[in-house]
C-alpha cells in the first residue's frame, strides 16, 4: 500500500513536471518579442530624431539661401545704381577737364575787360556829382591794387568789379543825408549834406543859416537859401525822423551823355 502511494506520488511529480516545460518555454519567447519591439522602437527614435535633424538643418540651409538670394538681388540693385552715378561723374570729370582748360583762355580775355571797366569807373566817378567822393575815390584805388594781386583768383576780382558798378547803379535810386565839412567862404564849415539819387546834392550848416546846391555843368555849390526850409525837411525826411511828403528842391537840368 505505501509502495503505491510512492509511485503515485512520482507519476503526479512527472506529470507537473512535463506539464510546465511549456509555460517556461512561452514565457521566455514573450521576453525576447518585448525586448526585440523595444529595440525597434529605440531605432525607430533615434533614426526620427536623426531625420529631424535633417530636416531642421534643411530648413536652415534654405531660409539662408533665400536671404543670400534677396541680398545678391539689392546688391545688383546698388551696382546698377552706382554704375550710373559713376557714368555721371565720368561725365562731369570730363566737362571739368575742359573748363580747367579754358580758364587759362578765359583769364586772358576777361582782365583786360576788367582792366578798362575800373578805368571806365574811375572816370565816371570824378565826373560825377561828388558825394561820398573819398569812399567811392578809394574803392576805385582798392579795385586797381586788386586786379594786379596775384593771390586773388579772376572770379573774385570780377565779383568785385562788378559789385562796385551795383554800388553807384544804386546811389541813384536812393536818397539819403551825412554829416560832413565843406568850404564856405573859405572857412571849413561842418554841414548835413542831402543826396537825392543824382539829380539833386544840396547842404545846409548846422544853424540852418548857410545852404547850398551842387551846379553839375559849373563844378561848384550855388546858394538856395531860399530852399533852406525844404532842405531841412528834406534832410529829416532822409534821416526817417518824419514821414515822406512832398518837398520843393532845386535839380540840375539834364545833359547830353
Amino acid at each position: 500500500m505505501s509502495s503505491n502511494k510512492s509511485i503515485l506520488r512520482l507519476l503526479t511529480f512527472c506529470a507537473v513536471l512535463v506539464l510546465g516545460l511549456p509555460a517556461i518555454g512561452t514565457a521566455q519567447s514573450v521576453n525576447s518579442v518585448i525586448s526585440a519591439e523595444r529595440n525597434r522602437t529605440k531605432l525607430a527614435q533615434e533614426s526620427q530624431q536623426r531625420v529631424d535633424a535633417v530636416v531642421g538643418e534643411t530648413r536652415k540651409k534654405e531660409e539662408q539661401y533665400k536671404r543670400l538670394l534677396k541680398e545678391v538681388e539689392g546688391l545688383n540693385i546698388y551696382n546698377t545704381l552706382l554704375q550710373r552715378q559713376i557714368d555721371g561723374q565720368a561725365i562731369k570729370l570730363t566737362e571739368m577737364k575742359e573748363s580747367i582748360e579754358q580758364v587759362d583762355v578765359i583769364s586772358r580775355q576777361i582782365l583786360p575787360v576788367m582792366t578798362e571797366m575800373i578805368a571806365g569807373l574811375e572816370k565816371f566817378v570824378a565826373a560825377d556829382v561828388p558825394f561820398y567822393k573819398e569812399e567811392r575815390d578809394e574803392r576805385v584805388a582798392e579795385l586797381q591794387q586788386l586786379l594786379g594781386d596775384p593771390d586773388v583768383n579772376v572770379a573774385e576780382k570780377f565779383r568785385k568789379v562788378t559789385e562796385a558798378y551795383q554800388i553807384e547803379n544804386d546811389y541813384g535810386r536812393t536818397i539819403d543825408a551825412y554829416p560832413g565839412t565843406t568850404e564856405i567862404d573859405g572857412e571849413p564849415r561842418q554841414v548835413n549834406f542831402l543826396r537825392i539819387g543824382r539829380v539833386s546834392y544840396m547842404y545846409q550848416t548846422e544853424n540852418g543859416e548857410n545852404s547850398a546846391v551842387w551846379d553839375q555843368k559849373a563844378r561848384s555849390w550855388v546858394d538856395a537859401d531860399e530852399f533852406k526850409n525844404d532842405i531841412r525837411q528834406g534832410l529829416k525826411i532822409a534821416q526817417k525822423q518824419i514821414a515822406p511828403d512832398l518837398l520843393f528842391l532845386p535839380v540840375s537840368a539834364p545833359e547830353a551823355g
